[in-house]
């Protein structure tokens, strides 16, 4: 059991006015330094996407680093995608947002959907990486920022029990775990469920994906009265033609949430368009 809060600052204040009970407290310090340094040595850290030597365990090589293309202002304000420029004070949105505006009210997401974003979300969710998922939860807190500041709940896109059993672990709720203790949000995962099995999603296309995550997700009788009127950011690994998305939002709206935003580490963004304002 970890210790409380309270004697580890006491302790601390007795050891600032007494040198000889502060050496223990030095001693701590020094031993943890210690096995960080041995186990460096016997596991250098390594790049999350490509596995180089770097300095620091949980973060990128150079070369990875800089084919990450994380996404910035200028975006759409709505569907979170690149905008070649901006202007003005207000919203930015994109074209793709006013001719076919989606379920949810913002999405944000840390980079587009390139080769290092794949190879890392490809890593948690197949190659059982999850050592990756508090570095990127992290990065999606920051790039999540203006969404996560009003909302009330986190709720992660949730696996079919049978693909959970086979997997052991569902990464967008291990990612939302990291992005609710960077924002002091509560994770609510029992808030919708995954009601039927679906065929994956890669490989179909746009048509197809639709359907078959039609119907798919469905919000528990015994959470409706606490997510009703609740702003929600539904958090996933990533977004593609937003068939899931889609899918899990509107059954959010349908049980009465005030509000969904989307969270995501990648989400394609082929087309760059001019912003409107």
């Amino acid at each position: 059991m970890n210790p409380s809060p309270e004697p580890m600052r006491e302790n601390a204040r007795e050891a600032q006015a007494s040198p000889a009970r502060a050496a223990p407290w030095r001693g701590l310090g020094l031993g943890r330094r210690l096995w960080r340094g041995l186990v460096d040595v016997a596991l250098p850290p390594s790049c999350m996407a490509c596995r180089a030597a770097v300095d620091e365990p949980g973060c990128l090589c150079g070369s990875c680093w800089s084919r990450l293309s994380f996404i910035a202002a200028p975006f759409c304000d709505r569907l979170g995608t690149p905008l070649p420029y901006g202007f003005g004070e207000g919203r930015l949105l994109s074209p793709a947002a006013r001719e076919a505006p989606p379920a949810y009210g913002r999405a944000r997401a840390v980079a587009a959907f390139g080769e290092v974003a794949r190879d890392l979300i490809h890593a948690l969710k197949y190659a059982d990486r999850l050592d990756i998922a508090p570095p990127m939860g992290r990065m999606m807190a920051r790039a999540g920022a203006d969404i996560l500041s009003d909302a009330q709940a986190l709720v992660p896109v949730p696996l079919h029990r049978l693909r959970l059993w086979r997997r052991r672990f569902n990464q967008s709720a291990a990612l939302a775990g990291v992005i609710g203790g960077e924002a002091g949000l509560p994770v609510r995962a029992g808030w919708l469920e995954r009601q039927r099995a679906t065929v994956p999603q890669v490989g179909l296309d746009r048509a197809a994906r639709a359907r078959n995550v039609q119907g798919a997700f469905a919000v528990p009788e015994i959470a409706k009265g606490e997510l009703r009127g609740r702003r929600l950011v539904l958090v996933d690994d990533v977004l593609t033609t937003g068939a899931t998305i889609d899918a899990c939002v509107k059954a959010l709206l349908r049980a009465g949430a005030g509000r969904v935003d989307v969270l995501v580490f990648a989400r394609v963004a082929d087309a760059v368009d001019a912003p409107l304002s």
